[in-house]
């Protein structure tokens, strides 16, 4: 297994690190976000930090709230969203409140959730206008589907090119079809991303970007890839 993967072999990878499993990748980025919110917090007063869903972030989450941060000073975004009701148990914002929101209790009027019960094209339009206040975010959590799709954009889809800070997604393919996700400028302009990507599943997608086929993960810039060694592909792509 190629266990010497660095930021030279992922296209617009910044810096790879490698974790033996997903519980020592979630203790290292719970570990990173705390430090960067500091940072940020010390440099500006605040920190804007997008939210990905997935059950790697959900443990993350859960290693976060046991750190020191001034969640006074923290905004928190949402990557992406599926146009379920509000409170659906499918959704990210519901994930993000039980195993982190509800523990750590930030003022809500810092929780800007995706109002994706109304529809990818009107909550698309009205998170891109809450957006516009916060010029770059200081943070983006991202994962990776195994077809190499980050946050909800997925390849090929018509939403991957949209010029908004929050887009509208269709035929999605997986339900529900129907999404909202941060455009892929408003992901490229944040301060930092970080991609979470664990299990055999995303080996594929892995190699794809190794080879240098421009999925949608690919396309996201100057980003830590945090891997689990599961994830990473048996032989080396040269």
């Amino acid at each position: 297994m190629n266990s010497e993967l660095n930021s030279a072999d992922l296209p617009n990878a910044q810096a790879v690190f490698i974790h033996d499993d997903t519980e020592v990748l979630s203790t290292a980025v719970a570990r990173r976000i705390a430090a960067l919110a500091a940072e940020a917090i010390a440099a500006r007063g605040v920190f804007h930090l997008a939210l990905a869903g997935g059950e790697t972030p959900r443990r993350c989450y859960e290693k976060l709230r046991h750190h020191t941060i001034d969640w006074n000073q923290v905004h928190l975004y949402f990557g992406d969203e599926r146009c379920l009701p509000d409170g659906d148990a499918s959704r990210n914002d519901s994930m993000a409140r039980a195993a982190l929101l509800n523990h750590v209790a930030p003022p809500q009027a810092n929780i800007h959730c995706i109002p994706a019960e109304l529809g990818a094209i009107e909550a698309a339009a009205r998170y891109a206008l809450e957006l516009e206040s916060v010029g770059k975010l200081d943070l983006v959590l991202l994962g990776m589907g195994e077809d190499g799709h980050t946050a909800s954009l997925f390849p090929d889809n018509p939403a991957n090119t949209r010029i908004e800070a929050a887009v509208p997604v269709f035929d999605a393919p997986k339900p529900p079809a129907e999404r909202v996700s941060l455009g892929m400028g408003t992901l490229n302009a944040a301060r930092n991303k970080l991609f979470m990507v664990t299990g055999a599943g995303k080996r594929q997608a892995l190699e794809q970007i190794m080879r240098g086929v421009a999925l949608p993960a690919a396309q996201i810039s100057k980003a830590e890839w945090h891997l689990d060694h599961a994830a990473l592909p048996i032989m080396n792509v040269t």
